[in-house]
């Protein structure tokens, strides 16, 4: 029998920590005298006395360390809790949200989907864009430590390769995670600083320069203005452009770079591949738009930098409708968007690692087919992959694409059209944010969907977030027997 207490201290915790970030957008609605600050006081109130009543409750079966029980419902419980209790600024304040939608929001933002139900966002009290810029900045540290402590761990999809990175945890998740937590909310918040310098340099006011630098390092792509990043200047985009590639970046490389070693982030097949495919991606879009319009402006290809690096980073920021571009580009953005950025950073979807690993398998059954006597082991970064690893990275695709499938025609029976339903599904399940088409594409958003879509989506977030398999191994009666 699972012993729930554990489990139920820590998520505790972190919903009292909630509670008390619903402070900052409260402060912020006292500055303004918009008479909202009441909205964020009750909804702080009701989560700090839930989640310190819960952790109290809990506190008698605490332990030093998790099972692996324990930690695979931990880590999926956490991203239930939270955004069930973030979408309550959302019910009581301006937007007057019915759950549905506030819950949604608040999964999107938490899960670093950006994805967004509302509009007129311009209108809307500043402490309510701040809270949707609170939900995805925790959203987007909560996602390293995950990847960096917890996956590995889990061996879930692969990620057990990243456990010689020199964060073995096995038997002391909780003091580990402390730890590595630590070093990464240090780069984190330092980037996050970094870049609402850098957009204040860019003409941006203060307020838009910290929730955009917030959105961004978390590759959240929640913005202040309907129009996204086509509401700012030119010189803000190539900004955005150049955080976001940090972000999407493996954040145990600036650990080690804090340490003194440059090193390894040169030699990162994943950072190489994944700058090596922004590149191609670029210059593919770029000649595609000039010689469409013959005419070969810095615009095009500033617009092919930020919405590629956007997409395949799971950002979700536009700058421009890149629907109205032609059938190729938006087929590019459609499977850029699947790659994703780097394991262990804030980015989404399947990861470059995971592709790589996946052509070095093909390489070895070539080899191996050409040369039927010969050893010819898939080799990542040099050494040999672990059958393991591999079986392990194999059945993550899988799940992938027939997760992908199912959430689509789930879509599909609610009423959406193909495009909606297919792209929908992609941009759930790959945390991207915008999908295509009129509707949910980068002119639009989800407020127009039924509300049965918007759980399905939600779920589909969760899920996705999650890297699938963990939240599937829950789902087996096996994981339940004692």
């Amino acid at each position: 029998m699972i012993d729930f207490r554990p489990v139920g201290y820590v998520i505790g915790l972190l919903v009292a920590s909630l509670g008390v970030t619903m402070l900052g957008p409260l402060a912020l609605d006292i500055a303004d005298q918009n008479g909202e600050w009441p909205i964020f006081f009750e909804a702080a109130t009701i989560t700090i006395l839930a989640g310190i009543l819960t952790a109290i409750a809990c506190s008698n079966g605490m332990t030093d360390r998790l099972t692996l029980r324990q930690t695979f419902l931990l880590t999926s419980l956490v991203w239930i809790m939270l955004p069930f209790f973030g979408a309550i600024p959302f019910v009581l304040g301006a937007t007057q949200a019915n759950f549905t939608d506030a819950f949604f929001e608040a999964m999107s933002g938490l899960t670093t989907t950006g994805g967004t139900v509302f509009t007129g966002l311009e209108d809307l009290p500043r402490g309510l864009l701040f809270w949707r810029a609170i939900l995805q900045w925790l959203g987007g540290v909560g996602i390293v430590v995950v990847a960096m402590v917890f996956l590995p761990e889990l061996r879930v999809g692969g990620m057990q390769i990243f456990r010689s990175e020199g964060f073995d945890t096995m038997g002391k998740i909780l003091p580990r995670a402390g730890e590595i937590a630590s070093s990464i909310s240090t780069i984190y918040i330092g980037l996050t600083i970094a870049c609402a310098f850098a957009y204040a340099g860019a003409g941006m006011g203060r307020f838009d320069a910290v929730v955009h630098a917030m959105t961004t390092v978390s590759t959240g792509g929640m913005a202040n203005t309907d129009a996204s990043f086509g509401a700012y200047s030119a010189s803000s985009h190539y900004i955005a452009a150049a955080f976001m590639i940090l972000a999407a970046l493996p954040f145990v490389r600036y650990v080690q770079l804090m340490a003194g070693s440059a090193q390894p982030i040169w030699h990162d097949s994943q950072i190489r591949g994944f700058l090596g495919v922004i590149t191609i991606a670029v210059l593919l879009i770029t000649s595609w738009v000039w010689g469409r319009d013959g005419n070969m402006t810095e615009a095009a290809f500033r617009e092919a930098l930020f919405n590629v690096t956007s997409i395949i980073s799971g950002t979700g920021f536009s700058s421009a409708d890149y629907m109205s571009w032609g059938t190729f580009p938006v087929v590019m953005f459609f499977f850029i968007g699947l790659i994703g950025g780097c394991a262990g950073s804030t980015s989404c979807s399947i990861k470059v690692f995971r592709f790589q690993l996946l052509l070095a398998s093909i390489k070895s059954q070539i080899r191996q087919i050409h040369s039927p006597h010969g050893m010819f082991p898939p080799r990542y970064d040099g050494k040999t992959v672990s059958e393991d690893v591999l079986n392990s990275v194999m059945a993550f695709f899988v799940a992938f694409l027939l997760l992908l499938g199912f959430v689509a025609v789930l879509l599909g029976m609610t009423g959406l059209d193909f495009i909606t339903s297919v792209s929908g599904a992609a941009a759930a399940i790959a945390n991207i944010g915008p999908g295509l088409g009129t509707e949910i594409g980068p002119a639009g958003n989800y407020a127009g969907i039924n509300d049965a879509a918007k759980w399905i989506l939600s779920v589909a977030m969760f899920v996705g977030r999650l890297e699938i398999m963990v939240v599937l191994v829950i789902l087996t009666p096996k994981f339940w027997r004692s």
